[in-house]
């Protein structure tokens, strides 16, 4: 690695210690490359980067769009809030490809058809903010992220047309992650529970590596497809289903939950509820301190009530009750069409049947006052 590494490197510094931007020759080639998804949270949905390759000016290098550190003063805090500063690098070719061999993941490359003043500007927009703050940018899960970066800079290089979504626009943004999460039954309960009404608009804005791929496939101009050549460069492993795993399922959670109903010790209950009240705090808390939209409006917390709380600590209960079964039917009627209904119905189902106890047994004593 570091053979190939070295000499790339004193090349690229040479070229910018005498000439900011170098002439590309007319063969140089600009293309975008689609890599496939990883086993990783953060590379679930696969990753978009740019090669440009000048064999006469002996330049082959790919700049990168989704690089972060992972020692940033609290990490994931800037994360979850959405001040989480991602950055432009650039690698050598082989560099590059050879992490995606190594995982095994698929690597496919779309060569552009632009033109020389094309490739020249495109060059040097990438330099220039290579070598400035420009590098930086605020990573948004839908609006900003690797794959619309790349596809800014390819529009702003085009002059008669723009690229756009070509792939289903009238399913929804949370529709079109599903299936990144099949074999991966806790990463979609715990995105469910955080993506709240913006994931439930429908998916106009290309914001996913697979899409831009489908995107430029379908691009002409002036009568000529944008798409000259593409290449699988990296054939990767097809992700195989995983065989069934209970602890990686929603049987697990139907179980707990059933159990949990079964035993019907109050106790047991309460601090079921009490959990579900804390978990209704942190989303309300998630949704004032997060900048992420995904993150906001999200009416889980008609669910995780953080009104079970008092129901633990207060006396008169009658119209707390029926104000949290009334919030608990409202979010059963707003889930009845959202693809996630199977995975919060447990969830439903169980608080439901704790508030209903409740009620009952209320008025029960209230009657046995009375005798």
């Amino acid at each position: 690695m570091l053979k190939r590494t070295l000499p790339f490197l004193f090349l690229f510094i040479s070229f910018f210690c005498f000439s900011q931007n170098p002439k590309l020759s007319s063969d140089a080639e600009i293309s975008i490359l689609t890599c496939g998804r990883g086993e990783e949270l953060y590379s679930t949905f696969g990753h978009t980067a740019l090669r440009i390759k000048d064999e006469k000016n002996l330049l082959d290098v790919v700049y990168n769009y989704g690089m972060f550190d992972f020692n940033t003063k609290n990490f994931y805090l800037s994360f979850v809030k959405g001040d989480l500063q991602y950055f432009m690098n650039v690698t050598s070719f082989d560099e590059f490809i050879f992490e995606y061999k190594n995982d095994k993941r698929e690597v496919i490359e779309q060569v552009l058809n632009l033109n020389s003043t094309q490739k020249q500007s495109l060059f040097e927009k990438l330099n220039n903010s290579l070598y400035s703050t420009e590098k930086y940018y605020t990573y948004k899960f839908i609006d900003r992220n690797c794959t619309t970066m790349v596809q800014d800079k390819i529009n702003e290089t085009l002059d008669e047309i723009t690229i756009e979504k070509v792939d289903d626009k009238t399913i929804t943004y949370r529709e079109v992650l599903y299936p990144y999460f099949d074999n991966y039954f806790w990463y979609k309960t715990g995105i469910n529970f955080m993506f709240g009404a913006k994931t439930d608009k429908k998916a106009e804005k290309l914001f996913l590596p697979i899409e831009l791929l489908n995107s430029l496939d379908k691009v002409k101009i002036k009568g000529k497809s944008l798409v000259l050549k593409k290449i699988t460069l990296n054939t990767g492993i097809v992700q195989e289903a995983t065989s069934f795993s209970f602890l990686n399922s929603i049987y697990l959670i139907i179980i707990f939950l059933l159990i949990l109903v079964i035993i019907n010790n109050n106790f047991l209950l309460n601090s079921y509820l009490f959990i579900c009240g804390v978990l209704g705090l942190f989303l309300i808390w998630v949704g004032f301190y997060s900048q992420h939209q995904e993150l906001l409006m999200n009416y889980n917390i008609l669910l995780f009530n953080p009104l079970f709380i008092l129901l633990l600590f207060v006396k008169s209960k009658k119209r707390l009750l029926l104000l949290c079964i009334g919030m608990l039917l409202l979010y059963t009627i707003l889930m009845l069409l959202k693809p996630h209904l199977l995975i919060m119905l447990p969830f439903i189902i169980s608080i439901g049947f704790i508030l209903a106890k409740k009620y009952l047994k209320r008025n029960t004593d209230l009657l046995t006052s009375v005798k």
